[in-house]
């Protein structure tokens, strides 16, 4: 493995998306060990479907002999980052970042190393930011800043017509520092990071090179989109967490079972570390056996993200919800009070009260045996505490009535 770059394998992969300096940047990564970090600000307390490529990387980086520093914004998560953002973001509190921090550390364990040889490096850019002096800092770091260019950024340019306030214009100021602490503390020549930083990282590389006089590269990844160019990962429930309980291992495991066929091996090689000849057998057909190399994607992505006992346990789940042993299936718990539209929408057959009804005048819905011919009235009695809810001849689902 390790005579191979790995600038090459998340090429081959489909990973980068930008570089600088693209030669210079290769040549080094074949040559040595590189020390890179990521920066994760701590917005929510749970990692998302859009941290994943980044956290990936880290780990195919970490895997060929480079070390990487997860960097979590203690500090630059009270200010905000404004890059994607029509609106400011809302401020926390220390203790709600501490918080989100820890969780970050605990789910990222499952993908990077943080012991034995090129051991992942934690920080927390609190640590150096909250105690700057800020005319110090001014002197020595905003004075290499331009002005004029950074309001070309595109990170700035869709908040300047609702007002972007001089709070997160230092933002960019803040991540670039972070690179050149990084740098000076730990060697670390290269940040990688979501193709929407590209600006803010654009700015860490051009300090050091003024303030050290040393090369630092940066690379972007490549962000996951469907067919439409929209980005994957929203469900009807929200966001595709990776804390399951903010959504469900089944719920996870089923996104990847449904998603496009012409997204599957996009998906196997961005998202699994599974060999490039096996997804390429796997998903050379354009017919039935998609389904198999969709069950194979959602297994990986499940299996990484929350172990492979609760991978098997979904993929039982969903295998009966579509026709396969009842008791396999996923049990939902709902209120005595609902009636059989509330438990489509529960179930997610349906997306809203008057889908829901849709379904059922179309004689679509039935729970046991029995055909639901009323949206809005209770479950029947016959039904019992326990029953299983059909839509249709291949969505069911076990509802337990508490």
């Amino acid at each position: 493995m390790q005579n191979k770059n790995v600038y090459d394998v998340l090429k081959e992969r489909g990973f980068i998306k930008q570089t600088i300096y693209d030669d210079d940047l290769y040549k080094m990564l074949g040559s040595e060990s590189v020390t890179f970090y990521v920066g994760f600000d701590p917005t929510a307390d749970s990692l998302h479907i859009g941290h994943y490529i980044p956290i990936m990387a880290m780990a195919w980086m970490q895997r060929y002999g480079h070390t990487p520093i997860a960097l979590f914004g203690g500090g630059t998560g009270m200010i905000g980052d404004p890059s994607g953002r029509s609106d400011m973001r809302q401020m926390m509190t220390k203790e709600i970042i501490d918080h989100n921090i820890d969780c970050f550390k605990s789910q990222m364990s499952r993908f990077i190393n943080f012991e034995g040889d090129n051991a992942a490096i934690i920080a927390n850019n609190a640590d150096w930011l909250l105690n700057l002096n800020y005319v110090e800092f001014l002197r020595d770091i905003g004075v290499h800043f331009s002005v004029n260019r950074m309001l070309s950024a595109e990170c700035f340019k869709q908040r300047m017509e609702k007002g972007l306030t001089f709070f997160e214009f230092n933002y960019m100021l803040m991540q670039g520092y972070d690179f050149l602490y990084l740098n000076q503390k730990y060697g670390c020549k290269l940040e990688v990071g979501g193709d929407d930083q590209w600006s803010n990282m654009l700015a860490g590389v051009d300090l050091i090179r003024k303030k050290e006089g040393t090369d630092a590269f940066c690379l972007t990844c490549t962000l996951l989109l469907n067919s439409e160019g929209k980005k994957m990962g929203k469900t009807q429930k929200g966001a595709l967490w990776l804390d399951e309980n903010k959504c469900s291992v089944y719920d996870f495991y089923q996104y990847f079972r449904n998603v496009e066929d012409v997204k599957v091996a996009e998906c196997m090689r961005l998202l699994t570390f599974m060999d490039m000849a096996e997804i390429e057998e796997l998903t050379r057909y354009n017919d039935e056996r998609m389904n198999l190399a969709k069950e194979r994607l959602a297994f990986e992505v499940t299996k990484l993200v929350h172990g492979e006992e609760k991978a098997i346990t979904a993929q039982k789940q969903v295998k009966a919800a579509f026709g396969g042993n009842a008791e396999d299936m996923q049990v939902i718990e709902a209120p005595k009070t609902s009636s059989v539209a509330d438990l489509l929408c529960l179930a997610t057959f349906a997306k809203s009260k008057s889908d829901a009804r849709r379904l059922i005048e179309s004689g679509a819905v039935s729970i046991n045996e029995t055909k639901i011919l009323g949206g809005f009235d209770p479950v029947p009695d016959n039904a019992g505490e326990e029953f299983i809810l059909h839509k249709g001849k291949k969505n069911h689902i076990k509802i337990k009535l508490v």
